[in-house]
């Protein structure tokens, strides 16, 4: 699958680097185009040379060079990958790229990148276990990058546990993996939802929730990685889809929601429900700010339509549909009394009661229910990779239809 795969590769000041001309030959063998950016301390573990005449191009190491004034743009060698590999990564470079610090080509280019990005760390046991190196790696994990959990082994210092970076071997074999899994749902249509909706009181105030949207576009990077063709209707959120496979719609009601779900829904194969949408809507909505009174303010609230049931409803035996169940009490006869009402082929449960898991957080812990009864919990993750853990459940519903 890496047959004519453009790959980028970073590397940064390590020991580990010795390991990128025997993975630059394995890529090249497995007919993949190679292009390298050299930090300036992985110049004194690799050289430029060595690195160039394997890849059969010129190294990348500066913004432009002073001899003839030429310019080595980020943007374009992040436009020109199709997977941008930064390996070995340093404590330091995965500081900068948890960060946003943009200081060398190498960053530049990362915070540039439209493409999948893998991060491979190498670095000694203590520098690995600290703190920050543990949040800089969930800060890249939770941004939608793809960590190469680095091995247990004999380190540069004699010390033995984890900071190996893993083997040229074992990080084609990954890169493989993922090219494979772009075809799981090549030409599928995709609809998801994600974020909270506002229903307005008056100009300035609304009914709302405090969803963040990150497990809904998750999902939908998910998707766009593995093939799909994905349709992102989204309440009002801060975050900025870049995957050029995700259409995004934006509304801000339950109203406007339930209009472009339901138009959308007919051509479907796989609808998730991840959004956090109002069950009650004003009765009315003032046309002008409504100012505060001493006797206090009487809001009368209805239904806002049950977009989930109305889905559910119409469905057709080749559709899977998925739902989202947050609860605070009766986590699992909740979500089996959801999964039954509106018709669902799966319902994803977490419960506010776990810590780190719900809206706002990076991180989630679900359980996935299905129509026959069988559920399966996960642990705490990045949001990540709870939704690959969500879409290969729906994998393996989609392959026993077929």
């Amino acid at each position: 699958m890496l047959k004519g795969k453009k790959i980028l590769i970073g590397v940064t000041g390590s020991i580990a680097a010795f390991k990128i001309p025997v993975l630059v030959r394995l890529l090249k063998k497995e007919g993949a185009e190679v292009r390298l950016i050299l930090t300036d301390t992985a110049k004194d573990f690799v050289t430029p040379l060595t690195l160039s005449t394997l890849s059969e191009h010129p190294v990348e190491n500066v913004f432009y060079n002073s001899e003839d004034g030429s310019w080595h743009s980020h943007i374009e060698l992040g436009n020109w990958a199709d997977v941008y590999l930064v390996a070995p990564v340093t404590a330091t470079t995965l500081g900068k790229m948890a960060n946003g610090i943009a200081d060398n080509l190498l960053t530049a280019t990362y915070l540039a990148a439209k493409c999948p990005v893998f991060f491979a760390p190498a670095m000694d046991l203590d520098m690995f276990r600290h703190p920050t190196t543990k949040i800089n790696i969930e800060k890249l994990v939770s941004y939608g990058n793809y960590l190469i959990e680095p091995k247990e082994g004999e380190l540069a210092s004699g010390l033995i546990g984890a900071g190996r970076m893993e083997e040229p071997e074992e990080i084609v074999k990954i890169l493989d993996g993922f090219f494979q899994k772009k075809k799981d749902f090549k030409g599928k249509k995709v609809l998801i939802t994600a974020g909270p909706t506002f229903e307005n009181i008056d100009p300035v105030r609304f009914i709302g929730n405090y969803s963040s949207g990150k497990m809904g576009y998750a999902l939908a990077e998910e998707f766009a990685d593995r093939g799909a063709n994905v349709d992102l209707v989204s309440g009002p959120v801060s975050i900025h889809m870049i995957n050029q496979r995700v259409s995004l719609t934006n509304v801000i009601s339950a109203q406007e929601m339930y209009d472009e779900v339901t138009g959308r829904f007919e051509k479907s194969d796989i609808t998730i429900m991840a959004a956090a949408v109002a069950d009650y809507t004003p009765e009315g909505t003032g046309k002008e700010k409504i100012k505060k009174k001493e006797k206090g303010l009487t809001l009368k609230l209805i239904p806002t339509k049950d977009i989930l049931k109305k889905l559910g409803q119409s469905k057709r035996k080749n559709q899977l549909l998925v739902g989202f169940a947050l609860e605070t009490e009766n986590e699992l006869e909740n979500a089996r009394t959801k999964l039954k009402n509106k018709n669902l082929d799966l319902i994803v449960l977490n419960s506010l009661k776990d810590k780190g898991a719900g809206f706002s957080h990076d991180t989630n812990k679900i359980t996935i229910l299905d129509s026959s009864g069988k559920l399966e919990s996960f642990g705490l993750k990045s949001k990540r990779e709870v939704a690959r853990d969500i879409v290969n459940k729906i994998l393996s519903l989609s392959d026993k239809s077929n």
